[in-house]
């Protein structure tokens, strides 16, 4: 596993500036990640994500000098700065998976290197690290770069995405690349694969009898749930990774009772978008034996997967740039989750993800950010867009 990289080890010219350029603040970076963990985002409660957008746009203005617009949707609060001649997008989320009042148990603090704090590994250190990276090559460079960036850090990622899918497709249209920063893989590994979801919920209804007095005329939707579970099992590929995982289950009314219907909630995953649409047909042809019983199919394809030939090249190009940094090699990975990089690559524009903190315990009580790999990340991030805007490929 790599070492984590350190600020020394960084060249001052590595990025074309002059000498005596600040590089990244860690103090002020700590700062303004504090600001948006005190908070508190979780995904459900959209006044507090209300609250956490103003936090971010606060941020970006203060940073970067330009007020980011407050998009709302649908009731939900997404924060945008786009640029006049925008090449690049800069992907990231605000709202957490954590309910209102974490902070009273899981308080922000950094002690021995380590960031703690609900929502800090995902991802809030990878929205400070955008705004930080962008403020390094205004120092640098003025404004010119901020004029080809978009900043896009939504507010349902946790959710699925349902109310910022439209909104990260239009803004990523036209972009030559989409760098996510959500966090990073062990060791800092960059995620250059993610497979596609698919999210259903298939419903049988049958027909509501005595179970007692007369089971017969009843049509028994229990039976044909149990159907479906073994049959969506077999739908399952694990030769090509494709996951097939019947979740949630409901049935029934009463324990003397036929039930009349029954649920089942079914997560896929699949790497390739051949196999997404091949479990798809095959969902929508299930039928059960139990005569009369009906099936109706909810749901579907949620995210497409970002397949390994979306991130080939922008991987290469970032390995080539921390190698010019003096940082340790880059490593990448294939990760089962999903992110909003799916839209992106799923929308035909070169993605790579994972750029964000390194860490370990998302969504868990453990849930940190190593502090010594901050200002080197941040750097890479910058060398990374300055690259993408300047050389025009």
């Amino acid at each position: 596993m790599p070492s984590a990289p350190t600020s020394d080890s960084v060249p001052s010219a590595a990025l074309g500036q002059p000498s005596g350029v600040p590089a990244v603040d860690l103090h002020e970076f700590l700062a303004d990640l504090e600001r948006l963990v005190q908070v508190e985002s979780p995904s459900t409660d959209r006044g507090a994500v209300a609250r956490s957008a103003r936090v971010v746009a606060d941020v970006v203005e203060r940073r970067l000098g330009r007020r980011p617009e407050i998009v709302r949707v649908d009731g939900v609060d997404h924060v945008v700065l786009r640029g006049c001649d925008s090449q690049v997008l800069l992907l990231g989320h605000h709202d957490t998976v954590w309910p209102i009042g974490t902070l009273a148990d899981l308080p922000f603090s950094v002690e021995d290197g380590v960031v703690r704090g609900p929502g800090c590994f995902d991802m809030l250190v990878g929205v400070v690290q955008v705004v930080h990276a962008l403020a390094l090559l205004r120092a640098r460079h003025g404004d010119t770069v901020l004029d080809r960036v978009t900043v896009l850090v939504t507010g349902d990622e946790e959710i699925g995405s349902t109310t910022s899918r439209g909104l990260i497709e239009t803004e990523a249209s036209g972009c030559r690349a989409a760098l996510v920063l959500e966090a990073a893989g062990p060791g800092g590994a960059l995620k250059t694969q993610r497979k596609g979801v698919s999210l259903y919920e298939l419903e049988v209804l049958g027909r509501a009898a005595h179970s007692g007095l007369e089971p017969e005329r009843g049509v028994n939707a229990t039976l044909g749930v149990a159907e479906l579970v073994l049959a969506l099992a077999d739908l399952a590929d694990p030769a090509v990774g494709t996951t097939v995982t019947p979740t949630l289950m409901a049935s029934g009314t009463a324990a003397n009772t036929v039930p009349a219907r029954a649920t089942v909630a079914v997560d896929v995953r699949a790497r390739t978008v051949a196999e997404q649409e091949r479990v798809d047909t095959a969902v929508r042809a299930l039928s059960v034996g139990v005569a009369e019983a009906i099936v109706v199919v909810h749901g579907g394809i949620n995210r497409p997967p970002l397949e390994a030939a979306a991130s080939g090249d922008l991987f290469a190009r970032a390995a080539r740039l921390a190698a010019d940094l003096g940082q340790p090699p880059l490593t990448s990975m294939a990760v089962g989750g999903a992110s909003d990089g799916n839209f992106t690559a799923g929308a035909g524009v070169p993605t790579l993800d994972g750029l964000g903190a390194v860490g370990g315990g998302a969504h868990a009580r453990d849930e940190h950010a190593e502090v010594a790999w901050i200002t080197p990340r941040a750097e890479l991030l910058a060398a990374l867009v300055l690259d993408l805007v300047s050389d025009g490929s």
